[in-house]
């Protein structure tokens, strides 16, 4: 599975996002997803299985297939939660 965690210009925000996603995926021992990071107009459909997404450029992102929303890029918890619940809907917890 491939996650890419998106933002306006795929630098900072995005590869924060990205090192956050790959700390929960560890602490929960999953181990066989892709994350990498980018920015908006460069993120594709065919670019991840899921897409991270702050709620400011979220609705710039709604072509791009499924799409996981950030009330928060900082809130650990919020992020954990929703790791937690893509992978185990996708039954890889």
């Amino acid at each position: 599975m491939r996650i890419l965690a998106v933002c306006g210009s795929g630098l900072g925000t995005s590869f924060m996002v990205e090192m956050n996603i790959n700390q929960v995926l560890t602490e929960l021992g999953v181990t066989d997803v892709e994350v990498s990071h980018s920015d908006l107009s460069s993120a594709t459909p065919d670019s991840a299985d899921v897409f991270f997404l702050a709620k400011d450029i979220a609705e710039g992102g709604e072509s791009l297939g499924e799409v996981i929303v950030l009330d928060s890029i900082i809130d650990m918890d919020e992020l954990r939660a929703k790791v937690t619940a893509v992978v185990r809907d996708k039954g890889l917890i």
